[in-house]
């Protein structure tokens, strides 16, 4: 009964993004082209690497902006906010696991390039949840209720968690702070100002974070539906 609830309400939802907001599709993925292409030559000009002696101002500007923008479509546009709401959560998922590729900070910490304190957390965190997404998945497709379980908006909020760990402790060892940055040996986060590795807090991290609150959204949605129900 649940599953099917469950169903009609995707269902309903998906007819309305298709009947009214196709369009917004196309422009969806055309902004996340350009934002690609901006990052990338943002940062071939030098544009997120911060003085040793400041906080990575930059990086973070190049995070928190486009999730400003995404928060601010989702509740000021109508048509964006149908399609997050009938995004298919199954393939929201399933792009999580490629967060597997986390082990890349433990190799690089291993090869002296980057600093422990940051590279365990955010590289065991990602890992955790790119090796759990497959099973994430298979849930979704088989229990579509699953959707709307408290389970499903723990994994997603976990997986929020880990970025705010991760930026937390990338911050702490940008060099900025000095005595944390002498007991590292004076290896720092500051090769993740640079390409190709900006990539990672400019572009996947808050695009990552946009899935995780996509299914929240829709998770929310479909529990409320099912009470009303």
């Amino acid at each position: 009964m649940k599953n099917e609830i469950t169903g009609r309400i995707t269902e309903n939802v998906a007819s309305e993004l298709n009947n009214g907001h196709s369009s917004v599709r196309s422009a969806v993925f055309t902004t996340l082209a350009l934002w690609l292409g901006l990052v990338s030559f943002l940062a071939s000009q030098g544009a997120f690497v911060g003085n040793a002696d400041s906080p990575p101002l930059p990086i973070f500007l190049g995070l928190a902006i486009p999730l400003a923008v995404f928060f601010a479509a989702y509740f000021g546009w109508r048509a964006f906010r149908a399609f997050i709401l009938g995004a298919d959560l199954r393939l929201v998922a399933a792009m999580q696991a490629w967060r597997w590729a986390g082990l890349g900070f433990l190799s690089l910490y291993a090869h002296g390039v980057l600093p422990g304190l940051f590279a365990f957390p955010a590289g065991l965190g990602d890992m955790a949840i790119g090796i759990s997404a497959p099973w994430i998945v298979l849930r979704l497709i088989r229990q579509p209720s699953f959707a709307a379980s408290r389970q499903y908006m723990i994994w997603n909020i976990l997986g929020i968690v880990d970025f705010v760990v991760a930026v937390s402790m990338g911050t702490l060892c940008s060099g900025f702070f000095h005595g944390i940055t002498g007991l590292m040996g004076n290896v720092t986060t500051g090769p993740m100002a640079q390409l190709p590795l900006v990539l990672i807090p400019a572009y996947m991290v808050p695009f990552f974070t946009m899935l995780h609150f996509t299914a929240l959204f829709q998770a929310r949605q479909l529990a409320r539906a099912r009470k009303s129900a």
